[in-house]
């Protein structure tokens, strides 16, 4: 081991002294001797490599003080940035170089820095004369190359990411945990670059083995941004992942849609329902546990507007929307209802889950009776002490308002006596709050008197 120690420092010294040399004479010459001493350079950057893995930022600039110098003339060369192996290995030793709690402002410098030669390593949008005199030699332009090498060099990252994803239980293969939270860091300002993507997607979906999330908040923060504001398009199991790792992301976009809706001049249900649909959130709401952050924000919206119509209308049409993506998700629910609706009874959210215009018509009245007997009886046969009983039991109804306008319709059609049944639907959709025989007195005066002047009116036009 000692022997190792000695090996690495002499050969820290040639390769120290070889990259100034290359570094300060770009004659053909130089050129030539970077190329012939490009694999034993890899294999030094190989070990280097293993022995920063073994120590921390600080141990490091101890044994090695121009650590950053040397790795520096590494990622500004292009013959070395040529191989995507070198590349790979130099962003590891950059990212062990990381203080991930700077104490002082030397250390902050220091991670900017070391930040701004990741970027330049993974974006390669610099184009020196070197780099232009190597990729001519190759035969291809600038223009060609760089992109190739950006797009190789995420490819290899992603690869490696998900390999560590599905060997999370082998230990020796894994990442560690400041690997993966100093590439999420190095990714931040780079993650408008369409062919970061699959180096983003793959950050977010590679789960680690840590309680605590190890990914940087404000890679989650620049992602969600970018998502936001249509700069990035990723598939929706990122997007799950994302709002299921950092909340404040879900937060966020549920915010950035009630702006949309606020700001907008004009906003018919046809309006709301793109509004809903370009969020992204009915789709991610098939996970339970987004679906339940989501209908959280709209209660208290719900109850900090006194129940606004523009809030009610808002719900059933994400509510629509929401069924619609879990049935083309999968025709049969990976998560049971009570997943989704904790509150309420199953039977009660299964049959409000039908669309009302999936039943046949001469079924109407029956299924409404149903409806209203599992209502009633969660809401005023309630066991004492149940204090949530009404209050779910309405924020479950208003979330399909096709069956409030059903009831409707069947009111205003039906020439006999309007069914004791429907007219209890009605009022406490209208009412929630009110005990039963307050609402008892609302159905039999109040809407009785409403709908047979309504049925009056109809029938004089």
């Amino acid at each position: 081991m000692a022997q190792d120690s000695v090996d690495l420092s002499c050969d820290y010294q040639f390769w120290m002294q070889k990259l100034s040399v290359w570094d300060q004479a770009s004659t053909l010459e130089t050129q030539q001797d970077t190329c012939l001493h490009l694999a034993q350079f890899q294999e030094f950057l190989r070990k280097m490599y293993e022995t920063l893995k073994e120590m921390n930022s600080n141990t490091i600039f101890e044994r090695f003080p121009t650590i950053d110098q040397l790795l520096a003339k590494a990622c500004w060369n292009p013959f070395i940035l040529a191989y995507d192996e070198s590349q790979k290995i130099l962003i590891w030793c950059l990212c062990h170089l990381i203080n991930k709690e700077p104490q002082n402002s030397r250390q902050s410098k220091l991670n900017s820095w070391i930040q701004g030669v990741l970027s330049h390593i993974l974006s390669a949008l610099r184009f020196d004369k070197e780099g232009a005199l190597f990729t001519q030699g190759l035969g291809y332009a600038p223009v060609d190359y760089y992109p190739g090498l950006l797009k190789n060099m995420v490819l290899s990252l992603a690869s490696e990411l998900r390999e560590n994803h599905l060997n999370g239980f082998n230990t020796q293969r894994r990442m560690t945990p400041e690997r993966l939270a100093s590439l999420s860091r190095v990714c931040v300002p780079l993650i408008t670059l369409p062919d970061v993507d699959p180096l983003v997607e793959a950050l977010l979906v590679c789960h680690g083995h840590e309680p605590q999330e190890i990914l940087q908040p404000e890679f989650f923060e620049a992602v969600n941004e970018a998502i936001l504001l249509k700069k990035i398009s990723l598939p929706m199991s990122a997007v799950v992942c994302l709002w299921l790792r950092h909340l404040p992301s879900l937060e966020k976009a549920m915010l950035h849609l009630f702006e949309k809706l606020i700001s907008s001049e004009r906003n018919c249900l046809r309006r709301i329902e793109c509004f809903i649909k370009d969020s992204s959130l009915p789709q991610a709401a098939c996970h339970p546990a987004i679906f339940r952050v989501v209908d959280e924000m709209f209660r208290c919206a719900l109850l900090e507007t006194d129940g606004a119509p523009e809030i009610i209308a808002t719900i059933q049409v994400f509510t629509q929307c929401f069924v619609e993506a879990l049935g083309k998700e999968n025709k049969q629910l990976r998560f049971a209802l009570k997943t989704y609706f904790p509150y309420t009874s199953p039977s009660l959210a299964m049959v409000l889950l039908q669309d009302p215009q999936d039943v046949p018509r001469e079924h109407w009245l029956q299924t409404l009776k149903h409806i209203s007997e599992l209502l009633r009886e969660a809401v005023e046969d309630q066991t004492h002490g149940s204090r949530r009983g009404p209050l779910e039991s309405w924020f479950l109804f208003i979330h399909f308002g096709g069956w409030a306008e059903m009831v409707a319709e069947q009111l205003l059609r039906s020439a006999a006596e309007p069914p004791a049944a429907l007219l209890w639907l009605l009022a406490f959709y209208y009412s929630p709050h009110d005990g039963r025989q307050q609402r008892a007195q609302t159905m039999t005066c109040d809407l009785c008197l409403s709908i047979k002047q309504v049925r009056t009116d109809c029938s004089s036009i």
